[in-house]
């Protein structure tokens, strides 16, 4: 992994290097003075003296061009640079700080993005005049704010994880949390944020050159040079290519080297680049150990069997998933895959008559013990349950005890897991009613589950399934029973539970289009393996397997937009058929998926399909 990485820096790495190095050694190279002018030789063609030929007053294109780059690239580096310096810093204090440091630099700071960037440049350079000076000076408070919502953003899913957390409880003060533990894991977005901000100085720096409002003539700029070609564009064509081909390329290295030395710097990915920025930080503050947040859960190799009268058979088979803390993850797949046996497998509640056969589940406790709940005690995951694993199930009007109050039945699993009076449970249980946002919750306590809307009982659910800050919540299909504006409510409200702490939050659901708001990963399950597992924007975008293309295409994506249903159904476990369990109902079925069942493939570092041909899918 870390050898691909740097390989994939080699190309893009070089290029820019070469660019960046030739502007620097303009004054050494042998080329002719970029501003003296022949007027008998102007719009001169190509020579071996005038390799690009000459410009509309004589210069030499090739000395201008090469001249040009160091004010281009000095104007789009120093502006990025100086706005991604400040912008971080303000993303960073306010969303690690909050409250009135969040409204200072963060919500301040949006109000420049108000302003259409060219007409702010524009003022900007009015006011104090153009020149390459005013030109980083406007392009550092145009793009400041970029950064800041950026860092801002990061610093907010960060914040909230277990090394986070490990390095406060040390004792680390703010300043070491923010450099040594947050801004390397936060680092890539930023890149990324730094490549756009540069490409897009470089264009803004060229139109106002054109304009005449940047560098001031007769120093060369590219802006300039596509400004003096435009009026000679008939007689001398080549003029314009020239600067136009230097902008181009030089924006698109920049942006192809950002984005490698993003995945070489990810710390989600455990590349080489990651363990480079740790060792550099360790270097400056040798007391500061920034590390990965170990897995919250690791599931590997589970099977689950049901015993039958004519055998055994497995609706779940060797599968194989992983949650971080903080992360949301969806099961997504048609009824019959195997989802919420998955769940249930999860929590130790498996039906009678059905059992875990082979695999470990591995959760990290509070105390940060791996514990593989397929081997402990019941009395232990008894003390799990609802304390640091908890689930939400589909339909709460049955989950609910009908003849208890919901306040008491909330209060229960408080006082199960804590040594907490009857009062103060009581307390605590109209607390958590309020925080899930039902109205009145002292009178919502004394009701019984029937007085209660459908959206208000799972509200309630959540509250009891939340009492106690579990690390890990199982939702199980939560908003199927409810109208669009309820869903909406329970996703916005778990999101928020979900952001206050360090909770997992798997959610297992068929609808796709809940996938794409809540979660940051999704298993595409069918027939009880796991086909298609990836990030959610990437899978949904680039599907590398046929069943995931194809519950997408089934999905409806407006009023009236056509929809492709899958033909056939999911197979039953002891009728699975002897290749590929998606082969009957599959348009791209070969022989091969016939007789063989298809491995995990890995299509990318975080993606993996069940699929033969999984390049020809799209």
């Amino acid at each position: 992994m870390a050898t691909r990485g740097l390989k994939a820096l080699t190309l893009p790495g070089a290029i820019v290097a070469g660019i960046i190095m030739v502007a620097l050694a303009a004054p050494l190279l042998w080329l002719a003075d970029p501003v003296r002018m022949e007027v008998p030789a102007r719009l001169a063609l190509p020579s071996l003296i005038h390799p690009l030929g000459q410009d509309e007053y004589g210069r030499d294109v090739l000395s201008r061009i090469v001249w040009g780059a160091r004010a281009s690239l000095a104007v789009s580096f120093l502006s990025a640079l100086f706005g991604g310096v400040i912008g971080t810093l303000l993303g960073l204090t306010g969303g690690y700080l909050r409250g009135l440091v969040e409204i200072l630099t963060v919500r301040s700071m949006e109000a420049i993005v108000c302003f259409p960037p060219i007409l702010l440049a524009l003022l900007v350079v009015t006011l104090m005049g153009p020149g390459a000076a005013t030109l980083v000076f406007a392009l550092t408070i145009l793009y400041a704010p970029g950064y800041a919502r950026v860092a801002f953003a990061a610093t907010l899913t960060t914040r909230g994880l277990d090394y986070v957390t490990a390095q406060e409880a040390l004792g680390a003060r703010p300043s070491r949390v923010l450099t040594l533990t947050i801004l390397p894991n936060i680092a890539p977005p930023l890149l990324v944020q730094f490549s756009l901000t540069v490409a897009a100085a470089m264009v803004l720096e060229s139109g106002l050159s054109f304009l005449g409002l940047g560098v001031v003539p007769p120093a060369p700029s590219w802006g300039l040079m596509i400004r003096g070609a435009r009026s000679t564009m008939e007689q001398a064509p080549w003029l314009l290519l020239w600067p136009c081909a230097a902008l181009t390329g030089t924006i698109l290295s920049f942006n192809l080297l950002c984005d490698r030395l993003r995945d070489v710097l990810d710390p989600r990915a455990g590349a080489a680049g990651a363990t480079w920025l740790a060792r550099a930080a360790t270097r400056l503050l040798p007391d500061a150990t920034p590390a990965a947040a170990p897995a919250l859960l690791a599931a590997e190799g589970l099977t689950i069997e049901i015993e039958t009268a004519n055998g055994r058979i497995r609706p779940v088979r060797d599968l194989s998933l992983s949650l971080a803390p903080g992360e949301t993850l969806a099961l997504v797949g048609e009824s019959g895959s195997g989802k919420t046996l998955t769940g249930l497998a999860l929590i130790g509640l498996l039906p009678p008559g059905v059992a875990i056969a082979s695999g470990r589940i591995a959760f990290r406790d509070r105390a940060g013990r791996a514990r593989d709940l397929t081997r402990l005690p019941e009395a232990d995951l008894r003390a799990l349950r609802g304390n640091e694993i908890a689930m939400v199930f589909q339909d709460p009007a049955s989950c609910l005890n009908p003849v208890h109050r919901v306040g008491d039945q909330v209060a229960e699993g408080i006082a199960a897991h804590r040594d907490v009076g009857r009062a103060d449970a009581a307390a605590q249980a109209v607390g958590l009613l309020r925080e899930v946002g039902l109205p009145d919750p002292a009178q919502r306590a004394r009701a019984y589950p029937h007085e209660l809307s459908g959206g208000q009982r799972q509200r309630a659910m959540i509250a009891s399934a939340v009492a106690n800050g579990p690390r890990l919540l199982i939702a199980d299909e939560p908003t199927t029973a409810l109208d669009v504006t309820i869903q909406a409510q329970i996703l916005d409200l778990l999101a928020t539970l979900k952001r206050k702490g360090e909770m997992g939050l798997i959610f297992i659901t068929h609808n796709l289009a809940v996938v794409s708001e809540i979660a940051d990963r999704v298993c595409v399950m069918y027939a009880g393996e796991i086909v298609e597992e990836g990030p959610v924007a990437e899978v949904f975008a680039d599907p590398r397997h046929p069943y995931t293309a194809a519950l997408i295409a089934s999905a409806p994506d407006g009023v009236d937009a056509a929809l492709a249903a899958i033909p056939g159904s999911v197979p039953l476990p002891h009728l699975l058929p002897a290749g590929c369990s998606f082969a009957p109902r599959c348009a791209r079925v070969a022989e091969q998926c016939r007789n063989a069942r298809p491995p995990l493939a890995q299509v990318t570092a975080d993606r993996v399909s069940r699929c033969f041909k999984w390049r020809e899918v799209a």
